[in-house]
């Protein structure tokens, strides 16, 4: 949903609700190529989630991980390094780079010694209390420490979005801004879009594997009667072949899960059978 520049809007709305940036920078947000350069033949390549420019050429990586990765932090750093290296043309001042922001969105619990669910990390000298720059920024936003009450925050309210696991949660986050009912009606759209998908795809390669075991069956049959040197073989083969292919394809069938309907619609064997397979 966030990479899509058509739903520019929604995806300024959160940067919005996690970044302290100024909003001028919002009035030109471009989603870009996720590719980070790399700068010699045999560097390590990557690719973020979605990755976007502002209007002042601020570079922003938002990152989902829903397991666990040992390595996070270091990919991370990595990918950050790639964003800065890659905005220095040869010949160019260091003055051209521009501050780099990842938002890290985790399903685990990343920072284990702190019990916020929002943190924002830069260059900075913990003994005398001195930031060096902002021009690198993480941002880690982790759902498991979401509190059971509302903060009052947008953010919460985007992160309980984003946590959400049916239709019952998204509806009541829904009712809270325009927003998120806008939010909810994309997310449900594209589910929708993504069963239907599914739904194709799984019946139409119901069909294809049906086709090939009827071919199998055939070819098996014909040479079975061809073996026996009759006509009659040949015939009782074919039709003994398209039967088993049958057999076999709803035994398959059935034992995936399917529906006796669907069963009945890509075989034609009687629902009697089918259920005594």
């Amino acid at each position: 949903m966030f990479g899509d520049q058509r739903r520019i809007k929604l995806l300024t709305k959160f940067l919005q609700a996690v970044l302290d940036i100024p909003a001028e920078e919002y009035k030109r947000v471009n989603v870009i190529d996720p590719n980070v350069k790399k700068e010699y033949r045999k560097d390590k390549a990557g690719i973020l989630d979605v990755k976007i420019s502002t209007k002042s050429g601020k570079v922003i990586d938002v990152e989902i991980q829903v397991e666990p990765e040992i390595p996070l932090i270091e990919r991370i750093v990595f990918y950050q390094g790639k964003m800065v290296t890659e905005q220095i043309g040869e010949g160019e001042d260091y003055g051209v780079i521009k501050q780099v922001i990842t938002i890290v969105i985790t399903d685990f619990i990343m920072i284990q010694n702190s019990a916020a669910y929002h943190h924002t990390f830069r260059y900075y000298d913990a003994q005398h209390r001195v930031e060096l720059t902002d021009l690198k920024e993480i941002h880690t936003l982790e759902l498991p420490k979401l509190p059971k009450k509302s903060d009052t925050t947008e953010l919460f309210d985007w992160l309980m979005l984003i946590r959400a696991k049916n239709r019952e949660e998204y509806d009541m986050i829904a009712k809270k801004k325009p927003v998120f009912e806008e939010v909810v009606a994309v997310v449900k759209q594209l589910s929708a879009d993504e069963q239907a998908r599914m739904e194709y795809d799984k019946h139409d390669m119901w069909r294809m594997d049906y086709a090939a075991t009827m071919r199998n069956a055939t070819r098996k049959g014909i040479e079975k009667g061809r073996a026996e040197g009759k006509i009659e073989g040949k015939i009782e083969g074919k039709i003994e072949g398209k039967i088993e292919g049958k057999i076999e394809t709803a035994r398959n069938m059935k034992a995936k899960g399917y529906s006796i309907a669907d069963i009945i619609d890509i075989t034609e064997l009687p629902e009697e059978e089918i259920k005594q397979l």
